[in-house]
């Protein structure tokens, strides 16, 4: 009681942590008696905690007695499963080297133990109090669409994409996809193929070099060369239906104003083809895969970190045939929205 009397009499300094590729987010909310105060964001190009990150967040959490680190979970293996029943999830994925938690008593979300001890490492000298799985930061962002008919909802960040099914609040299938590791699946692949089509069994001499013309390539194939920190912390996510009023998420990608460098446009147009593609991935994983109650999907909601463009929308539309509809995120808020939720704010 005497506790939470003088917490009253101090500001809450809510640290909000997202690792993209190459940078990192942190957005800082200053929270009161009467709400927010004050809010902060700052991007560091660097994906570690540097000497200037951690200045600039210890300048704000000096402020009071009372601050919070939350941190949205960049591990690579991890993912949502469509129950909580114990004897099932092993059906679905192998936990036993993983942490998990059950969601409002419908789906379950996990990621590995080692790359959660490796986020608590990272972030020692400041310390982590939540690590929030994105399918949780998801199922918020589009609380107001996934208690209806069945969709599919994409969470897009620089450098990953996570892949959420629901039918009535019902998650059927997730996936959470590397675009960094499907690159190197690729070229490694490609290397392999190059490597069987290519006649290594060359009389090479080390004075005459190689003759090309004892190199045998078949031309037809030129042509295809491309805690949870202390996660039962996260009990309070339940009351989740409660958060936010509804918001219009049928608003289409607008063409940008400004003319992108040639490099530039390259680049997005190649993210975003490579990210259609994982979609696609993941979708005949949901149809195909046994495990899951597959359903035709007619309707993709987007969570938009990354600042696609409308190529995105447009392949989807035009290749899948799906209604696209896209809502601008802004990780660092949403992720201080987990927070706030969890703290009871």
């Amino acid at each position: 009681m005497l506790s939470r009397l003088l917490e009253s009499f101090y500001l809450k300094v809510l640290v909000n942590i997202v690792v993209q590729k190459e940078s990192t987010l942190v957005h800082i909310e200053l929270y009161g008696k009467k709400g927010v105060i004050d809010e902060v964001n700052s991007e560091f190009q660097t994906t570690s905690l540097t000497t200037q990150m951690y200045d600039f967040i210890s300048e704000y959490i000096k402020e009071s007695p009372y601050f919070y680190i939350a941190v949205l979970d960049t591990s690579l293996v991890q993912g949502a499963l469509p129950t909580c029943e114990k004897n099932k999830l092993d059906h679905y994925f192998d936990l036993s080297m993983s942490k998990y938690k059950c969601f409002e008593n419908k789906w379950t979300f996990y990621t590995a133990k080692n790359d959660i001890y490796e986020i608590e490492r990272k972030y020692e000298d400041i310390g982590v109090d939540m690590i929030f799985s994105p399918f949780v930061l998801l199922a918020n962002f589009f609380q107001d669409k996934i208690n209806g008919n069945l969709a599919m909802y994409v969470l897009v960040q620089n450098n990953v994409i996570s892949v959420a099914i629901f039918e009535h609040s019902n998650l059927l299938y997730a996936e959470h996809l590397d675009m960094i590791a499907s690159d190197e699946a690729e070229d490694i692949t490609l290397h392999e193929g190059m490597d069987e089509d290519i006649d290594t069994n060359l009389d090479l001499d080390l004075d005459e070099g190689i003759d090309l013309e004892d190199i045998n390539v078949d031309e037809n194939d030129l042509d295809s060369l491309d805690d949870f920190g202390d996660i039962e912390d996260l009990d309070s996510i339940e009351d989740i239906d409660e958060f936010s009023e509804s918001k219009d998420v049928e608003e289409e990608l607008l063409e940008s104003e400004n003319v992108l460098p040639e490099d530039e446009q390259n680049e997005s147009f190649n993210e975003d083809y490579q990210r259609f593609t994982l979609i696609q991935l993941a979708v005949s994983h949901f149809y195909k895969d046994e495990k899951y109650e597959s359903r035709f999907v007619e309707n993709v909601y987007i969570a938009d970190g990354a600042g696609v463009t409308n190529d995105l929308k447009k392949y989807l539309e035009e290749e899948m045939f799906f209604n696209v509809y896209v809502r601008q995120a802004d990780l660092g808020a949403e992720l201080c929205e987990l927070t706030k939720l969890e703290l009871g704010l």
